[in-house]
């Protein structure tokens, strides 16, 4: 049954009419793209301001995404996406390769190297062990298959200890009270802060060498003075924190590389891996 004007208007007062008429049926959330005999799945978002078809590889999932223009058609993004599946290819396999945390690996914490070794007859969780020739030991008791999660969680709990430490530093130069602190797996920031005080970071600065962690910290409470990147901001910023430039450097140079750990193996072809019984998240 057709729309009436009476209905629109009267009916559904809330809905925009632009947004009625430019509601589409229900589209797929991804489009597959095939080069070079493989085959890329490709995430579809529409977006209200985008004014051209975009492209971006999100490094922390390695999720290929496409922006699209509202009144923009599905056969022309699948156009656009084949027509750069070069740079897709190119752009994925430059990601440094997932390292899964499982006995042997060597993970960086707070910089320094460390060799994941399973010990199956031990009591505890995860403990840090330093042998005579200085080498690092990340030793983990309890089953093999529960080695990933112990590693991540003692991870994340270090992280949040060495982060309140930090953030309790610059809260007192400042004269400034957080009210709480959150510890997560951010993929597209290192960090965050409300207007109520509350900061949040990226439990992956643990594995970052301390003046980068340090450094993320006074951004985020210099944000509780500033909510603004303003000069005003980056100079307070770098009062409290001297390495303020040295961090930003070595996050521009190293910091995608922190996301690979923790990421299961995947296959060595991804791409070539069946893709019509995924469903792309929204």
């Amino acid at each position: 049954m057709a729309l009436s004007s009476k209905f629109l208007f009267e009916v559904l007062p809330s809905m925009s009419l632009r947004a009625l008429l430019y509601r589409r049926p229900t589209e797929p959330q991804a489009i597959q793209v095939v080069h070079d005999k493989a085959i890329y799945l490709v995430r579809v978002r529409r977006h209200r301001q985008a004014r051209r078809y975009t492209l971006r590889i999100q490094a922390a999932t390695r999720e290929v995404v496409l922006t699209m223009p509202p009144r923009g058609s599905l056969k022309e993004a699948k156009a656009f996406a084949e027509q750069h599946g070069g740079w897709i290819a190119q752009r994925l396999h430059r990601l440094p390769e997932a390292t899964p945390f499982v006995h042997g690996t060597v993970v960086p914490l707070r910089g320094q190297p460390h060799r994941i070794v399973h010990r199956k007859g031990r009591r505890g969780t995860v403990w840090i062990e330093i042998g005579e020739d200085g080498e690092r030991t990340l030793c983990v008791a309890g089953d093999a298959p529960h080695i990933d999660r112990r590693v991540g969680d003692f991870l994340r709990r270090e992280a949040k200890n060495d982060l309140e430490m930090a953030s309790g530093r610059a809260a007192e130069r400042l004269g400034v009270e957080i009210k709480r602190i959150s510890v997560r797996d951010q993929a597209s920031r290192w960090g965050s802060c409300s207007s109520t005080g509350v900061l949040s970071y990226s439990w992956r600065l643990i594995l970052a060498p301390p003046h980068v962690l340090d450094y993320l910290a006074a951004h985020e409470v210099a944000h509780l003075v500033e909510m603004n990147h303003s000069v005003r901001f980056w100079r307070l910023v770098e009062r409290i924190c001297p390495n303020m430039r040295r961090a930003k450097n070595w996050l521009d140079v190293y910091g995608t590389d922190l996301h690979r750990y923790g990421m299961p193996q995947s296959d060595p072809d991804p791409a070539r891996r069946p893709v019509t019984k995924r469903r792309a998240r929204a």
